[in-house]
């Protein structure tokens, strides 16, 4: 987007871009309130951006932006002592009237320079973001469990298990009658137990669900899980609806 409050100033700029290939011009514009529309509208890649523009300077326009929501700016202007201002904003570059094409293409290469950064920049943040699922997802589930007591290791299987309970830095793995604990967090254990097998009823508490006798509800509108043998388990709000939805329940 090229803006100007000067025809010639914008046809020159409009002139050099179009010899660029890779360059589509989607707009040009006349003030800085028309580029605040406009770059609300279409939001586009890089501006090249006057300073001297009545009403609202460039500077102004950019103020208008947040610094994530504000495209790359080269500022063209005929007074160099704006300089300073310019990179202090994190323009690509400040092309001083009357430019050179050298000069031009230079101001476009750093341009393209710092659209590169955002966009390999975007890209890490988006890829970090989804690392946690990745995990997730990545993880294969176990089909037994170390437990490490009284210098002897025990396997045991996770089809066995019937029920896992947080105990501080450590989850207590009930098996029929007997318990073991091992020092594991909830999420990282959960995420190694197959999900069509073991589901989470509670912030400290997952299920094996072949365990699961019935569902009840108690006299202050919470549910009860009954597991095969009687044990009484919590189910918190914030768990019931997939719950009910793996067992296919109303």
């Amino acid at each position: 987007m090229v803006v100007d409050d000067e025809p010639i100033a914008r046809a020159r700029v409009l002139s050099l871009l179009n010899d660029e290939a890779d360059i589509e011009v989607v707009r040009e514009c006349s003030s800085g309130a028309e580029a605040v529309s406009a770059i609300t509208e279409i939001s586009p890649d890089l501006i090249f951006l006057d300073v001297q523009m009545p009403e609202m300077d460039g500077f102004d326009v950019a103020r208008a932006f947040e610094p994530d929501r504000m495209p790359a700016v080269v500022f063209v202007t005929a007074f160099d002592h704006y300089a300073l201002r310019a990179f202090e904003i994190q323009a690509a570059d400040y092309l001083l009237k009357p430019f050179s094409t050298q000069r031009f293409k230079l101001a476009l290469s750093h341009a393209r320079d710092q659209l590169a950064q955002r966009q390999a920049s975007t890209l890490g943040r988006q890829l970090m973001a989804l690392l946690p699922e990745m995990g997730r997802r990545q993880s294969p589930a176990r089909d037994r469990l170390v437990v490490k007591s009284s210098g002897r290791v025990y396997f045991v299987p996770t089809a066995d298990i019937d029920w896992c309970e947080a105990a501080g830095n450590y989850v207590c793995l009930h098996v029929g009658a007997q318990s073991h604990l091992v020092r594991e967090t909830m999420a990282h254990l959960e995420s190694h137990l197959d999900p069509q097998q073991f589901v989470r009823i509670h912030r400290s508490t997952i299920v094996n669900v072949d365990r699961i006798q019935e569902l009840r509800s108690s006299f202050n509108g919470e549910h009860v899980v009954l597991l095969r043998g009687g044990t009484r388990l919590t189910l918190s709000r914030g768990y019931r609806d997939a719950l009910q939805a793996r067992l296919g329940t109303p």
